[in-house]
């Protein structure tokens, strides 16, 4: 591949860096620096570079590639609790069934006795899923009541 003013640019830092810091003398600098302006290719200029600490040009060097250091990397991602995520569920189809809202607020109040020792995630889900359970059965009570209160009316003479 062609290798472009840019290319030959930073191989002639590297060059640079190494006369600096003594890895070159300075008739091998003046030799490389001249093959450096005058080449063609990536090839040519990997060859001038190669056996400096910097390497071959940028974006060029093939080889193993050392792995990052855990201290670098992002902590894995910790598991969702089960029962947060079957309490929402159920919340969520409270308006549907109805007598989902029972099994909405038990799993939450699991869910959230587990979140207090477990290193899982799902705090919101699992108070997502109680809300959504209480409002439900505070839904379903309200119903019962006003029927109650209507069959009372309509009896009373």
């Amino acid at each position: 591949m062609r290798a472009s003013h840019a290319d030959r640019e930073r191989a002639v830092d590297v060059l640079k860096a190494a006369y600096a810091e003594g890895r070159l003398n300075k008739p091998e600098y003046e030799q490389r620096m001249g093959r450096a302006y005058s080449a063609a290719t990536y090839g040519e200029l990997n060859m001038l570079v190669a056996d400096l600490p910097q390497g071959p040009v940028p974006g060029q060097f093939v080889g193993p590639v050392a792995p990052v250091p855990a201290t670098f990397l992002p902590p894995p991602p910790r598991p969702t609790n089960s029962y947060a995520l079957a309490s929402l569920i159920c919340g969520i189809a409270v308006p549907f069934t109805g007598v989902s809202a029972i099994p909405a607020v038990i799993l939450g109040h699991l869910a959230k006795s587990q979140l207090r020792t477990s290193n899982e995630e799902g705090d919101g889900l699992a108070t997502a899923g109680l809300v959504l359970g209480w409002l439900g059965i505070a839904f379903g009570v309200a119903i019962v009541l006003l029927m109650v209160g209507m069959v009372a009316a309509v009896s009373t003479p």
